[in-house]
C-alpha cells in the first residue's frame, strides 16, 4: 500500500490498500469483554470497567512503522503509507448511540479525542490527525456499536489546506480572523443559529454544502481542539448530544469531522508559509454533514455542491426539532 499524488489537484490517495479481509463482526468487537487481543491505546477511567477505549484499527489504511519515504516517479510524487489509525469505542453500550450518554460522558469522548490528537502531533512524522464519526448504514459505518476513528497522516487533507490558505489571507487582508468573524455575523443574524452552550454555538453555515449541515464552533478563539479544557468538553458535549438528538428526524445518518490545526512540529512542504500567523487566523469547529437523500444534481466527485435547502430553513427546522433536554 502507498499513497500517491494527484499533480493537479494534490490530493494524496490511498492506492493497493490489500488487508481488505473481512471486518470482524460477530461477535461485536468494541463491546466490554471481546476486546481479544487489541492493544489499549487509552480508555477512561484507566481501570475497568471502561466507559470509553482507544485502540488500533483492524484493518489499518495507514502503518505505524516506517519513515514516509516521499519518491518521484517522473513528474509524480509518492510516500510509504506511514501513519496511524485507531478506533475510538464511545461507550460501552452496544445499543446505545452518544446522543443518549450525559455531557459527562460525552465529555469523556471528547477529552479522549484530545489526548490522542496531542500525542499523535508528537510524532514529527506526521503533518495532520483528524477524527471523524460515520453513523448509520448510509455513511460507511463500519460496526453498529458506536464508535469514531482517529488517523494521523503524513499530508494534510486538501479541504483542510483550502481552510487554512482562506484563513491566512484574510489575516493578511483584515489582521482578524475570518471564522471569528463568521461566528460574530451568525450571533447577530440569528437566521442559522441553531443552539449554543457555554462557549460553542452551533449553526448551518451560509455555503451549506449538504441538507442541514452543522458546524459547531467556539466562541473564544483557539486553533487546537486539544486545548480546550474538561468543562469546556462538558458544555460542548451537552450541546453536540442535542444537535445528534435532532438528527434523526431528518436523517438516519451523518459524518462528522473535527477540524483542528496541524502538526506545529512540522515546518516542511505545504506547511510552510501557513506557520507564521496561524495561531491567530486558525480557528478549530467540528461539521456535521447529514446523509440525506435527495434528487438534487450533484456531481459525484462533490467538487460543485447542489443543496436544494437553504441553511435558513433548515435551522429553522432544526430548532423546532426537540433535542430531549
Amino acid at each position: 500500500m502507498e499513497l500517491r499524488k494527484d499533480p493537479i489537484t494534490r490530493s494524496w490517495v490511498v492506492i493497493g490498500h490489500s488487508d481488505l479481509g473481512e471486518l470482524p463482526l460477530q461477535p461485536c468487537p468494541l463491546c466490554p469483554g471481546n476486546e481479544g487481543d487489541t492493544r489499549t491505546i487509552l480508555q477512561f477511567p484507566a481501570q475497568d470497567p471502561w466507559q470509553v477505549r482507544v485502540f488500533p484499527h483492524f484493518r489499518p489504511l495507514y502503518r505505524i512503522e516506517g519513515e514516509p519515504g516521499r519518491s518521484a516517479e517522473g513528474i509524480y510524487d509518492r510516500m510509504s503509507g506511514v501513519g496511524a489509525h485507531e478506533i475510538v469505542v464511545e461507550t460501552p453500550n452496544h445499543e446505545l448511540g452518544i446522543a443518549a450518554e450525559t455531557p459527562e460522558h460525552l465529555a469523556l469522548v471528547l477529552e479522549a479525542y484530545a489526548r490522542r490528537i496531542h500525542d499523535l502531533k508528537g510524532d514529527p512524522r506526521f503533518k495532520y490527525v483528524t477524527v471523524f464519526k460515520n453513523h448509520g448504514s448510509n455513511s460507511g459505518q463500519e460496526w453498529p456499536h458506536s464508535h469514531s476513528q482517529i488517523t494521523a497522516t503524513t499530508f494534510v487533507p486538501r479541504r483542510v489546506l483550502y481552510e487554512l490558505r482562506a484563513a491566512r489571507d484574510w489575516f493578511r487582508e483584515r489582521e482578524r480572523c475570518v471564522f471569528c468573524d463568521i461566528l460574530r455575523q451568525e450571533e447577530k443574524q440569528e437566521k442559522r443559529v441553531v443552539d449554543s452552550q457555554g462557549n460553542y454555538v452551533a449553526f448551518c453555515p451560509y455555503a451549506s454544502r449538504v441538507p442541514f449541515e452543522l458546524w459547531i464552533m467556539p466562541r473564544h478563539h483557539n486553533h487546537e481542539f486539544e486545548a480546550a479544557g474538561t468543562e469546556d468538553f462538558r458544555s460542548l458535549g451537552s450541546l453536540l448530544a442535542r444537535l445528534l438528538r435532532r438528527l434523526p428526524a431528518i436523517s438516519q445518518g451523518y459524518h462528522m469531522v473535527v477540524h483542528t490545526s496541524p502538526n506545529s512540529l512540522q515546518t516542511k512542504g505545504e506547511l510552510s508559509e501557513y506557520w507564521r500567523t496561524i495561531a491567530d487566523d486558525y480557528h478549530w469547529h467540528i461539521e456535521i454533514l447529514p446523509v440525506v437523500p435527495t434528487s438534487e444534481k450533484s456531481y459525484v466527485i462533490k467538487e460543485v455542491y447542489f443543496n436544494g435547502l437553504t441553511p435558513e430553513q433548515a435551522a429553522e427546522r432544526l430548532r423546532q426539532v426537540s433535542s430531549g433536554s
